[in-house]
């Protein structure tokens, strides 16, 4: 060993697995030192320990102890570690070393990502380069023991280093090392991981044991049942998808034929039209174990193997079928068709997850297989011991292996969710599923926020006011909003210039003022992403004290904001832009419904009862403001359409989306399901917010062209046009789709007198068939490739919802770097903006599944408590596309899109006579390329695209799965009734029966009475023996008294 002042250098000998999977040995030179940083804010010595910008976190200083995991541990229960209750973990280098080479890339990234998270207050220790931590392995030493011997040497020098200031917990699952090291140094305890948790946070966090219990039972299954394809070695995999004979993508298992379709989309470039279409892997043997998500690397076969895709619709079941099943598919839909050879990346994560129906569980040994919630997924086989205490509920699960001799996978238990149906429990299945995490935000957080209160009211900074545009008394500013909006992040402005051009002003929450780079609100905002929306609820990005008081921009308060400002001349061109800070107060806080009314002639009467701003004025004034007011609403819409033309003709669509509105009681019970009604304001709006975020996306691309945020809208893939080509031409129409200026102006021409509704189905077709925008890095594509093909704009961000997106966030400080020449410093790179991209657009891409699945329970909800033979169960349906064995339909009075079956799985066909009755007999369906035919025993009915019919609507309850909506053909005609009501009186509640029980009281009242079930004379004995250990008798209680006591005066 070579000596060189503080320096000890020593050569380290590794026998390491490479990427492509082979042994190799390696020397590396270890240079040792006594600086080491420790991380701790209890340190007395002269530790180099820093955060902020690119620093390390600290471990906190007010836990009662510090842990350190052996490497099994981190291994094999990482999970449990992973808990956010649990801080102050002290991952050593040796530990970190072991996860990352004996166990798998996502479970070191993981880790990684633990450590990353700074409100875990958890660190890497470099405990090989500390000279006084560091343990040589000895001849003949087992690595397993030299990494046991390592981690209590590192925890012995870490409690002597804080000069025994903090308790040090090392836990392991060696017992032999239990039993060496427990009593040798007083206050390091060596546990064992069970007794940890047992000892320390089951009072706490209760489901902590039985994640133990179920990792620790997962981890000593193994069966064998069935036995799939070996998976390629690592290099053969790359050289493969380089040569292109093996193709890489993401798997995506159709929803609704899960047992038998999944899809591959194909990324390699150069190729034929052929090779942009996805690749079909049909059936479990191709898919080889590959799970939903989950980065493969597929062969595809010969062309005389290919297949189409199944034109069958399946009907839900519990659990997905394994069995081969005809599809129907035809030589002229055969798509290319793979196998699965090769798993680069797991997407595994936690599944909901339920038991199958008493008679179907077969529990053997501890054994028994779980259906998840996500129709993708397939069982999973669990060990618990638990079946009758959790065969009601909504469980979670992880998957841990995935066998090649075993059928299904191999997973283990986490924790419950609630009884099925319950509603919370079925909130909670929706949010776990689309991966939304929305614990409360920390007490740590809250404290980096500003205050605001009737004791200390906040108010403007006298330094902001120096440095901002003061537009508080120039500018008449206002929002319009949704009715019962609490976060406004979007004001506007306009007015007519002395030069005789008009100044547009578009005004948003400044929220970058309080939520300042790498803190802990903007680490949360960043994890979030986005605020949540649900149907009766909703999880908000930003703390309350910001999302609804600080940056919410109301009426009649001060607030900071950043503006652009143009001018522009009388064709509505712009002169000049502005871009900065400002302080605003908005004048009025307007609803849609009202400003819509404002501009077309409402009384001044029910303005004023409208809009409270405009109350307990003087008669004069109140007629001054509200001419004022309605003239800017009025102008404000004159100069949107202007900017909606000129976009529109440049090939911009106008697409149809319906989007239904849950209404709600007071008692948040379902009350009514309404079409929102689509008005010109909402394209006012619109239009203003396209304007500001384009002209923002310009300077920010323009100032930083390689590491700007944008919006990528890619161009539609052809054949995703087909259904609506055959819709269109069902009705003499021909929609062209090779540009959008062309599908645009067809779509305009494609107007039925008789029925007005065929325009709208068709524009609701071509947003389907739209491929799905995304936030990108600028220095991550051509710059060719920045366009938005549905807005028609060659540069797009978001900028104008702060509150509510992240994305905003990030470019509100692009925008101010920009404007103030600051360079990119403290801005994210290229690669690490790209990165943060990726993880936005998954999290709004979550939060839209998860507001559908809020929106389709509650429409169940609506349902179930209705009587089948009620007018509001009967409804209007059009057909959209044609299948082998029923229709595709859409409901536009409640925006349901579901099947409806003309053959059973019995193969019979269905008949429905003029009465109304419906029977099931014998006979065959013909399909064609825009009708279908039954022929029956009975008679015989055809069906053609964009067909009205009547269906009645049937809850149909699942056990492992999401409720849903059944249709249920009983007329082959339109239901007269909605087709001749307006939209707007459909859903009047005067033709309601009656108001759906209060699902969320019910709720509550069942929560209630088996809380308070009368446990009888045995209660204190159950108690005794199952209760929470008493607080003097717990470790934790009593390390907590430790703390208290360190920090009294010695007297």
């Amino acid at each position: 060993m070579v000596h060189d002042n503080q320096l000890e250098k020593s050569n380290k000998f590794l026998r390491i697995r490479s990427v492509h999977g082979r042994n190799i040995s390696v020397v590396r030179e270890v240079y040792r030192r006594e600086n080491v940083p420790c991380q701790s804010p209890l340190c007395l010595s002269d530790c180099q320990n820093s955060t902020g910008d690119g620093g390390l976190s600290l471990l906190p200083a007010d836990v009662n102890h510090y842990l350190i995991p052996d490497c099994q541990v981190a291994r094999e229960f990482l999970e449990v570690l992973e808990n956010p209750v649990v801080t102050g973990i002290i991952f050593l280098q040796t530990v970190v070393h072991s996860v990352q080479h004996e166990g798998s890339k996502r479970l070191y990234n993981r880790l990684r990502n633990l450590v990353k998270d700074k409100r875990k207050a958890s660190i890497i220790f470099h405990n090989e380069f500390q000279k006084y931590a560091y343990c040589e392995r000895e001849e003949g030493e087992t690595l397993c023991d030299w990494q046991t011997r390592s981690t209590y040497a590192a925890a012995e020098w870490y409690f002597h280093h804080l000069a025994t200031q903090k308790p040090i917990i090392m836990v392991t699952l060696n017992k032999q090392a239990i039993e060496k090291y427990e009593n040798k140094t007083l206050n390091v305890f060596v546990l064992s991981l069970e007794e940890y948790l047992r000892k320390f946070w089951q009072s706490h966090i209760p489901e902590v044991m039985e994640l133990y219990e179920s990792l620790t039972a997962s981890l000593e299954t193994k069966v064998k049942e069935k036995d799939y394809k070996g998976y390629l070695p690592l290099d053969i995999l790359e050289s493969g998808v380089k040569s292109g004979r093996f193709v890489q993508g993401h798997i995506n298992v159709n929803r609704n034929n899960a047992g038998q379709e999944a899809f591959v989309r194909q990324k390699r470039s150069g190729s034929t039209v052929e090779d942009d279409r996805d690749i079909l892997i049909h059936g479990m043997p191709a898919r080889n174990r590959a799970v939903h998500g989950d980065l493969v690397v597929v062969e595809v076969l010969p062309r005389s193997e290919w297949r189409g895709r199944s034109s069958v619709i399946k009907e839900s079941q519990e659990g997905q079928g394994e069995g081969d099943e005809e599809d129907g598919a035809t030589d002229e839909n055969v798509m290319p068709t793979g196998r699965v050879v090769g798993i680069l990346q797991r997407n595994w994560r936690e599944y909901v997850a339920s038991f199958a129906s008493d008679e179907q569980v077969s529990e053997k040994g501890g054994k028994v297989l779980v259906i998840p919630w996500d129709y993708r997924i397939p069982k999973i086989r669990i060990s618990t011991r638990q079946v009758e205490k959790l065969k009601d509920q909504r469980i979670v699960v992880r998957i841990d292996s995935w066998e090649i001799d075993s059928q299904y996978p191999n997973g283990h238990f986490v924790k419950t969710l609630g009884p099925i149906e319950d509603l919370e429990a079925e909130i909670s299945a929706i949010l776990l599923e689309n991966t939304i995490h929305v614990s409360a935000f920390s007490e740590a957080q809250m404290k980096e926020l500003p205050v605001d209160t009737p004791d200390n009211p906040w108010c403007i900074e006298e330094a902001e006011l120096n440095k901002r545009r003061d537009l508080r008394s120039s500018h008449l500013i206002f929002s319009i909003d949704p009715k019962g909006c609490e976060d406004v992040d979007d004001t506007l402005s306009v007015r007519e210039l002395a030069n005789g051009n008009l100044e547009l002003g578009v005004h948003i929450a400044d929220v970058t003022h309080f939520v300042k780079p790498d803190s802990l609100t903007d680490m949360e905002a960043k994890s979030r992403s986005t605020t949540v929306y649900l149907a009766d609820r909703r999880y908000d990005m930003l703390p309350g004290i910001l999302s609804a008081n600080l940056c919410s921009l109301i009426s009649g308060v001060d607030r900071y904001a950043m503006s652009v400002i143009w001018e522009l001349d009388k064709n509505f061109e712009v002169v000049d832009v502005w871009y900065g800070k400002t302080i605003i107060r908005s004048s009025y806080k307007l609803f849609y419904e009202m400003a819509q009314a404002m501009h077309d002639g409402i009384s001044l009467t029910e303005i004023v009862k409208n809009v409270p701003e405009l109350q307990n004025m003087l008669q004069e004034e109140t007629e001054k403001r509200v001419e004022e007011l309605r003239c800017a609403v009025t102008l404000l819409m004159r100069v949107a359409r202007c900017l909606k033309a000129r976009r529109v003709s440049g090939g911009a669509l106008e697409l149809e989306s319906v989007e239904v509105q849950v209404q709600l009681t007071e008692t948040k019970s379902v009350e009514d399901l309404n079409p929102k009604d689509h008005l010109e304001i909402h394209d006012t709006i619109a239009e203003c917010m396209i304007f500001a975020n384009h002209w923002v996306a310009k300077k920010i691309v323009e100032v930083f062209p390689n590491q700007a945020l944008l919006r990528h809208h890619p161009l539609p893939k052809s054949e995703q046009f087909e259904n609506l080509k055959n819709c269109a031409k069902s009705k003499g129409f021909d929609v062209k789709t090779f540009s959008n200026k062309a599908l645009a102006e067809t779509l305009d021409r494609c107007v039925d007198s008789k029925d007005p509704v065929i325009n709208k189905i068709l524009r609701m077709l071509a947003t389907q068939a739209m491929s799905v925008a995304s936030y990108f890095s600028t220095g991550s594509l051509p710059r060719d490739q920045y366009f938005h093909y549905g807005l028609a704009l060659d540069y797009y961000t978001h900028f104008t919802s702060p509150i509510r997106r992240y994305a905003d966030v990030l470019v509100h400080r692009q925008l101010m770097a920009a404007v103030l020449a600051e360079g990119s410093e403290g801005l994210p790179g290229n690669q690490e903006l790209d990165e943060l991209s990726e993880h936005i657009n998954h999290q709004h891409r979550a939060a839209q599944n998860a507001q559908r699945d809020s929106q389709e329970l509650f429409q169940y909800l609506y349902f179930k408590q209705k009587d089948l033979n009620n007018e509001c169960c009967r409804a209007d349906a059009i057909i959209f596309q044609i299948r082998a064995n029923g229709l595709m339909v859409f409901v536009p009075r409640y925006g349901i899109r579901a099947p409806v079956y003309l053959r059973n799985k019995d193969g019979q066909v269905l008949y429905v006579q003029e009465s109304g009755q419906s029977e099931w007999t014998g006979g065959s369906i013909t399909k064609s390329e825009g009708s279908v035919s039954v022929n029956s025993l009975v008679g015989s009915m055809t069906f053609t695209l964009l067909d009205h019919i009547t269906v009645k609507i049937i809850p149909n309850s699942s056990r492992a799965h999401a409720s849903s909506l059944k249709l249920e053909l009983i007329s082959t005609e339109g239901y007269a009734l909605d087709q001749d009501i307006p939209t707007t009186e459909k859903m009047s509640k005067n033709q309601k029966q009656a108001i759906i029980q209060e699902v969320r009281a019910v709720a509550e009242e069942k929560r209630t009475q088996s809380s308070s079930e009368d446990q009888g004379h045995q209660f204190h004995s159950l108690k005794a023996e199952f209760g929470q250990t008493p607080e003097s008798e717990s470790l934790y209680s009593l390390f907590e008294s430790f703390k208290e006591m360190a920090k009294k005066p010695i007297s």
